[in-house]
């Protein structure tokens, strides 16, 4: 039996950014997209174990990468691979903490819809005739999630743990995806990611940024399928 499939979007996303993956992966796996509810990375990995397979591989982008981590640091048996795409594995940097704060400010005194295009500036994906249209479907999912998600969700990715022991003891296939154009989650930090990990595979998608599952859902969906079927895990000693 194939390995059932949890995504978890990422930042104020739905289940509308994996669309295409979704599409292409439920052909040989059962595939479910889990929300990220809770005040805490911690409840969302709960809400996540509550619903997920007794056993299952996880993937997760942005938010969703950090949230996949914490289940695996909480429920390591649980998990049988997981693959974080546009994540980060440290703790957010004191001064990127700190910018948050002024712009969850203008979200609560009324300018929301003008917050959400510095949180996905243009220049952070890749320059295509559809990155505008990318960006707008982003920001449709981020106006429907509202300014309540926002914050709690700010708050959150403010209080990130550093998760770099929680992947060195990680002895499952794994797999780092990242977008040659992403300035939020940059492609040195997703090679940072791939070698803490002992099985991990990096992919750097060169015409996408930080939505490759939007940029380039094929090339996302295809690392997705290899990776779903590499050889059954082993322990490393």
């Amino acid at each position: 039996m194939t390995e059932s499939l949890v995504l978890l979007p990422g930042f104020l996303a739905d289940g509308r950014v994996f669309a295409d993956q979704i599409i292409d992966l439920s052909r040989h796996h059962a595939v479910m997209v889990a929300p990220l509810l809770g005040e805490s990375l911690t409840e969302m990995a709960d809400a996540v174990l509550a619903v997920a397979p007794p056993k299952f591989a996880v993937a997760g982008h942005d938010l969703g990468a950090s949230v996949a981590t914490e289940i695996l640091r909480r429920a390591p048996g649980r998990v049988s691979r997981i693959a974080l795409i546009s994540g980060s594995a440290q703790a957010e940097p004191p001064n990127a903490a700190a910018a948050r704060e002024p712009r969850m400010i203008k979200a609560k005194t009324g300018r929301f819809g003008e917050v959400l295009w510095e949180e996905l500036p243009t220049t952070a994906l890749f320059e295509t005739p559809h990155r505008n249209a990318i960006r707008d479907h982003w920001l449709e999912m981020a106006m429907e999630a509202g300014l309540e998600s926002y914050l709690r969700q700010s708050r959150i990715m403010q209080r990130r743990p550093d998760h770099q022991n929680v992947l060195r003891r990680a002895r499952i296939p794994a797999l780092v995806i990242g977008g040659a154009a992403d300035t939020i989650c940059p492609p040195r930090r997703q090679d940072f990611i791939a070698q803490l990990m002992p099985r991990a595979e990096l992919v750097l998608i060169e015409k996408a940024g930080h939505l490759p599952m939007l940029e380039a859902p094929q090339s996302v969906s295809r690392a997705l399928k290899t990776w779903l079927e590499a050889e059954a895990p082993f322990v490393l000693r």
